[in-house]
């Protein structure tokens, strides 16, 4: 088997439209959520979110790609210009069929199929669709628009497992180089789900926090006031690489991934399983992999979505998984800081576990003032301010509803 390295990061985030401004927003322990301005949220339950800030694709695009994308798939280009940049990868050097994309993806062109069906209803005599429609609201076009703009034509496609969907698209890009299948990979996520119909849907599922007098401090992992998470929108990029590949070329090299693994609750169509039975298996798996004991990781960037179910299961499987061997370990919830990202989360927070690598810095959780006391207390919840610490290795967890469980670790080289 081959390993497999990050040389290149990009990031679009509600606290940094760069790595290092979403690094540095993060650390200070900032927060992306405000009132929602991308439609008047006036009669719904939620009104504020994580938005994107001083975004202006026409900045980065030209005409054409703004022409025949939607915001996610504007938000993935962005991104991933970014990490190429980062890479000092020479596609000259490389055959384009060396060269994969697996991105991730929940909800793909949300924003353009509202907007088409609206347009429809309301056209008059004469209602009709833009030719555009379809490939701007298909899931898989993000994938395929990085392929276009960097002329990539190797493996194609995109991971959709709801909010697990960029830790899967991580995770197969990783399998595809370890299986010399390719030798650089582009994976992540993107997401833009601040949308009419995506604030009405999670808020009539009770999903979202309703903390709309105080929505800087409403994303609140662990904590027992925290009522919901927040909607938050953007993207992240890696570039995967094979070792002796990036080694040869002298490439800066951030971590090495060392294990992933995917699993499923079986149990409920959007609540995770009360006892996080799947989340453990696939957090095990990951650290066989990786050739890990739960003594040897340092960080663990919680999915904890600030939900009321959701951060309970998740603290039990992970006291379950780690057996009380919590001398090494710190753990943190940035979901607090940026929103839940959706798809695009898994990418985003591994982002910060990497950086967390090469800073030895834990991110902190904020807003969490009293932990839930059917979290099991021995936890190390780094709150409030970030953590100097030693981090060796870093793992990431990110659910999704259907029952998804993906984990990644990420190793100092």
């Amino acid at each position: 088997m081959k390993r497999v390295v990050i040389t290149g990061l990009g990031a679009l985030t509600p606290i940094g439209n760069t790595v290092n401004e979403f690094w540095d927003s993060a650390i200070k322990g900032k927060t992306g959520a405000t009132r929602i301005t991308k439609f008047d949220p006036t009669q719904f339950k939620t009104t504020f979110a994580s938005e994107v800030k001083n975004f202006n694709p026409e900045n980065y695009l030209d005409r054409n790609e703004i022409k025949r994308s939607d915001p996610f798939t504007q938000y993935a280009l962005y991104s991933v210009t970014e990490a190429f940049g980062d890479s000092g990868l020479n596609m000259e050097s490389l055959s384009p069929f060396d060269i994969g994309v697996i991105w991730g993806s929940g909800q793909g062109g949300m924003q353009t199929f509202e907007d088409e069906v609206k347009n429809y209803t309301t056209g008059g005599m004469n209602p009709r669709f833009n030719p555009f429609f379809i490939p701007k609201m298909l899931v898989n076009m993000a994938s395929g628009m990085i392929a276009m703009k960097f002329g990539l034509m190797g493996i194609n496609y995109t991971a959709v497992s709801a909010c697990a969907s960029s830790n899967s698209a991580i995770m197969d890009a990783f399998n595809y180089i370890r299986l010399n299948k390719a030798k650089v990979m582009v994976t992540g996520g993107s997401e833009a789900p601040i949308t009419e119909a995506s604030i009405g849907g999670f808020g009539s599922m009770k999903a979202l926090s309703n903390r709309n007098d105080d929505p800087q401090h409403a994303s609140r992992p662990f904590d027992v006031d925290r009522d919901g998470f927040v909607m938050g929108e953007g993207a992240g990029a890696l570039i995967l690489e094979e070792y002796e590949h990036a080694k040869k070329r002298g490439a800066k090299i951030y971590a090495e991934i060392v294990g992933a693994a995917m699993t499923d609750d079986a149990y409920h169509i959007s609540a995770t399983h009360p006892e996080g039975i799947g989340a453990i298996k696939a957090m095990q798996l990951a650290m066989e992999e990786a050739k890990l004991n739960p003594g040897q990781i340092n960080y663990l960037n919680a999915h904890a979505t600030s939900t009321p179910v959701g951060d309970i299961s998740e603290m039990k499987a992970v006291a379950k998984t780690f057996n009380n061997e919590y001398k090494n370990l710190k753990i943190s919830a940035t979901k607090s800081m940026t929103g839940h990202l959706m798809g695009a989360a898994g990418a985003v927070e591994a982002i910060l576990a990497i950086k967390s690598i090469q800073y030895n810095i834990i991110p902190p959780t904020i807003n969490t003032v009293n932990i839930d006391p059917q979290i099991p207390q021995s936890l190390p919840i780094v709150a409030g301010d970030a953590l100097d610490s030693k981090i060796n290795v870093a793992m990431s967890n990110t659910f999704g509803f259907g029952g998804h469980n993906g984990t990644v670790i990420f190793r100092r080289l």
